[in-house]
């Protein structure tokens, strides 16, 4: 019998969740990791992951959860789970780096029988072209025949009260019939629901159509929201009207920009692969632009209202509340809230910033004054801006104290001192 049921590789937003869900059904369960703090951390007990308390991590340790920096848990697992990052490089092409050298650390220590899942988002083909060549080479074994291989793309919505892993229907595609069955009956165990595709490219794709989707209509509004303040509509308004047709319409909400781990990245991994074929894929780069832009129209909409109070930003003291890129959560991933500070910092405002979730915040390596008394932050400051409406703060006392407040959650009541995106 194996040491361990399942062995997770990459103990953050994905990987955690997923080793919690195991342990929580009886699963032995190591996680493997190549940052030393992440895994000093699990092992004192202490969590750094928005979705996992203290007290979850301790019940996790209690039943024999393993965090480890030694890769040999590999060679003794019966499942092997890669949830590692995908990032974009400099030139906006996806980094597989990470996964690479996860799959390689998998294959020193792959044995006969063992279940291999990706579940980074990467674009279609990964696991057929660069995972299981990897694997075969450096184990002398053969995908579908010694070994099973499988693609569940992740599914994890950090901070979501209502939906986590058990109850998110978990996608699944295999090398082969075999695979597939072999990875749906593992997740089984731990899902609610399990849905299967034909094959790994197609589960690639799901995840990546999921989050293009969500690009695009952000991208929508955001652009709708331009126009409609030239043109003195109430766009927040006009999208509640349509949201209460029952059907064909879905709402979105413009705002800052796009943050977070999926959607500013996982559109340029479809489109990456599109511009494979010799194509471009319009829709997918017109909406990164147009998302991409939305920071420096913030920051022109507070511009607008300094200037009606006859201000300058130069000088002016300009309050950011929220910097995370999601509310009730400390995840920085991919904020708006930096290329909005970014370009005050050039026009030469007094930056500072108030967020209940983050204790500390630099932009391109330069500290942001961070403020604890947000009632006096929003009295002193020559605007505010609400970039992340956190359910800690009091917006009844911002919008009464504030001297100027530009709002890209709407969440506040628009009136002589306060705009709405």
């Amino acid at each position: 019998m194996s040491a361990y049921d399942l062995a997770v590789i990459g103990l953050g937003y994905v990987g955690m969740p997923l080793a919690k869900e195991a342990t929580g059904v009886g699963l032995r369960v190591a996680g493997f990791d190549i940052d030393p703090r992440k895994v000093d951390a699990l092992t004192a007990g202490r969590s750094y992951i928005d979705d996992l308390s203290d007290a979850d991590l301790d019940a996790m340790l209690r039943t024999g959860f393993l965090a480890t920096l030694d890769e040999s848990v590999l060679g003794v697992s019966d499942t092997i789970v890669i949830c590692v990052p995908t990032p974009l490089d400099e030139d906006h092409r996806p980094d597989l780096s990470a996964v690479r050298g996860a799959v390689e650390t998998v294959g020193r220590h792959l044995r006969a029988g063992t279940l291999v899942v990706l579940e980074s988002t990467t674009y279609p083909g990964t696991t057929d072209e660069v995972v299981r060549p990897i694997l075969e080479e450096a184990s002398g074994l053969t995908a579908g025949t010694d070994f099973h291989l499988a693609f569940s793309p992740e599914r994890i919505d950090p901070g979501n009260p209502k939906f986590g892993l058990r109850n998110t229907p978990k996608v699944v595609g295999g090398y082969t019939e075999a695979c597939r069955d072999r990875a749906a009956a593992f997740y089984g165990r731990l899902v609610e629901q399990v849905v299967t595709v034909s094959g790994t490219r197609e589960a690639e794709m799901a995840k990546l159509l999921e989050n293009t989707y969500r690009h695009v209509n952000i991208a929508l509004v955001n652009e709708m929201a331009i126009f409609c303040e030239e043109l003195g509509v109430n766009l927040w308004e006009s999208i509640e009207a349509a949201a209460t047709k029952p059907f064909g319409f879905q709402k979105f909400l413009p705002g800052p920009g796009v943050g977070g781990h999926c959607i500013p990245v996982d559109p340029s991994y479809l489109s990456y692969s599109v511009r494979k074929l010799g194509y471009p894929f319009r829709f997918v780069e017109l909406a990164q632009e147009i998302n991409e832009r939305m920071p420096a129209y913030v920051v022109a909409r507070v511009q607008r209202l300094l200037n009606r109070a006859r201000k300058p930003v130069n000088g002016s003291r300009v309050l950011l509340m929220g910097v995370t890129y999601k509310p009730d959560i400390a995840d920085e991933r991919e904020t708006p809230a930096v290329p909005v500070a970014r370009v005050f910092l050039d026009l030469g405002a007094e930056l500072v910033f108030a967020d209940p979730h983050v204790k500390r915040w630099a932009v391109d390596g330069v500290e942001v004054p961070r403020e604890d008394d947000l009632e006096e932050a929003v009295r002193r400051a020559d605007v505010t801006v609400l970039l992340q409406q956190h359910a800690a703060f009091d917006l009844d006392m911002v919008q009464e104290r504030a001297q100027l407040i530009l709002d890209t959650r709407g969440v506040l009541t628009e009136g002589d001192r306060v705009e709405r995106l």
